[in-house]
């Protein structure tokens, strides 16, 4: 049962990772994010294919598992979550440069960091993590109050929720074991893959709620929907014989 769970759980991920992450790109062109939650779910799947295979620990599975895990809790979803939903609270568009560094910064620091493994507690980087998951909540407060005061507030309860939640999990990732788990933590990886699905999945709909206000008040263009207006346009003046100095 517990192996069910687990399973379930990362396959939850995986999906709510690439079918999300490509939405944000494809819909917002927003690759921050997209980008993001697509590695989340290759590392699900990494984490997938080492279950299935027995879950050996010398597999250069396990380690690419270290890697993908420090690489999104130290910059993944801390620095990149923040700077990509400032698209919609704060107008912030990266620029290319700025997208390639951050996410080769977190590549740096997944291959650091990966080398703490969980065998035994090191305190400097778990202390780390909470750091920067902590930070991240900050905004994700100030994210939660946005959406609120919109009048989106199913969104707004649903991200306060799985902001908790996802706090919950960084804080007793190292250094709060659960009673009564498998020397694999099964349960804690089961709860963890679930939360950081949903954590996926609401911040999705979360980001679209501010989108679609800032484009209704005309803080954000609807750029996505010009060509077709455009498309429109241009075929009933054609309709009314209408040249194009008109």
């Amino acid at each position: 049962m517990k192996d069910l769970l687990f399973m379930l759980a990362d396959l939850w991920m995986i999906f709510a990772g690439f079918c999300f992450g490509w939405k944000f790109i494809r819909r917002y062109h927003n690759y921050l994010l997209g980008l993001e939650w697509m590695i989340v779910a290759t590392s699900g799947s990494n984490f997938l294919l080492w279950a299935l295979l027995g879950g050996d620990e010398s597999s250069p599975l396990y380690s690419i598992a270290y890697f993908f895990d420090a690489f999104s809790r130290s910059v993944g979803i801390t620095l990149i979550l923040v700077l990509g939903l400032m698209r919609v609270t704060h107008r912030y568009k990266p620029s290319v440069a700025v997208d390639v560094g951050v996410f080769a910064f977190a590549a740096a620091a997944g291959l650091y960091l990966q080398q703490f493994r969980a065998d035994k507690l090191h305190v400097g980087p778990a202390t780390f993590f909470v750091v920067v998951n902590v930070l991240t909540t900050v905004f994700l407060a100030y994210f939660v109050w946005r959406l609120w005061r919109i009048g989106a507030k199913r969104q707004a309860m649903g991200a306060a929720l799985v902001t908790i939640a996802g706090s919950v999990i960084a804080i007793t990732y190292d250094f709060f074991p659960i009673p009564g788990d498998d020397a694999h933590r099964t349960l804690f990886y089961s709860a963890a893959l679930a939360t950081w699905g949903f954590q996926m999945f609401v911040y999705y709909f979360a980001y679209r709620a501010l989108h679609d206000h800032n484009v209704t008040t005309g803080v954000e263009p609807a750029s996505s929907r010009v060509p077709a207006m455009s498309s429109s346009h241009s075929s009933s003046g054609r309709r009314r014989g209408s040249s194009p100095a008109a």
